[in-house]
């Protein structure tokens, strides 16, 4: 059973997403939250598996809530936003969430990105994958923790971390141990191919590049599929 967290200030649109996984057998809705502060204490009270999280909010912003929600390591974050923006996409991965979907998906779609979060894997289309990623390697944007600690902080006590794209060094002896067919999915998966596209490409069964993308992911310490692929071009692969 995957406990999940609705968190939107809008109380029709957190019955209608409640509405719909609450019908599927695999799906419990432990509670709902109006803004980024009350989802963060929630979060912490309840444990939910999935945090549905809406962008814009009062009080505190999904963005902001997601940050302190993965730092805690309280759960996994879904971010779901209206805008189908480059900046909404970046901040949601660079603050830790584990995929973006916009909120006019249908309910078929809405319920395999929770359970595909649920399993462990990151939810990010190809081609926005393809097109957020070059930004990020690049540095043709900063991240809201690099926007933070360039300035004065109103408090000496608040955190500041250090950006998604700086945590991906990743020594030579960590690529080394990947084996020539991991080191060839991981150069796929820096393109933005998905498992079946890659599959495809390599005459693979899907199972087995899946099987591989665990293997890159456990041995070099990634979170997730898309810290692998910016780790890709941060090394030189793609």
């Amino acid at each position: 059973m995957t406990r999940v967290l609705l968190v939107d200030d809008q109380a029709l649109v957190r019955s209608g997403f409640s509405l719909i996984l609450s019908v599927e057998d695999d799906f419990e809705v432990v509670g709902e939250a109006g803004d980024g502060a009350a989802a963060i204490e929630l979060t912490r009270a309840l444990r939910p598996d999935i945090v549905l999280m809406d962008v814009q909010m009062p009080v505190m912003d999904g963005i902001e809530a997601t940050r302190r929600i993965v730092a805690e390591n309280l759960a996994k974050v879904l971010v779901l936003t209206t805008f189908d923006h480059d900046e909404y996409v970046f901040d949601g991965l660079a603050a830790g969430a584990s995929g973006f979907l916009l909120k006019n998906s249908d309910a078929e779609h809405l319920v395999e990105a929770v359970r595909t979060v649920a399993a462990g894997h990151a939810l990010l289309a190809p081609q926005i994958t393809r097109r957020v990623i070059e930004q990020m390697v690049a540095g043709e944007r900063q991240s809201p923790v690099e926007r933070s600690s360039s300035v004065e902080r109103s408090s000496p006590d608040e955190p500041v971390e250090a950006p998604v794209v700086r945590q991906l060094t990743v020594a030579p002896a960590g690529l080394a141990l990947l084996t020539p067919r991991e080191r060839q999915v991981l150069e796929l998966v820096g393109t933005g191919l998905s498992n079946a596209e890659i599959a495809s490409t390599l005459y693979l069964g899907e199972a087995t590049v899946k099987t591989h993308v665990s293997n890159v992911l456990s041995k070099l310490h990634l979170r997730d599929r898309v810290q692998a692929v910016v780790l890709a071009h941060r090394v030189g692969l793609v």
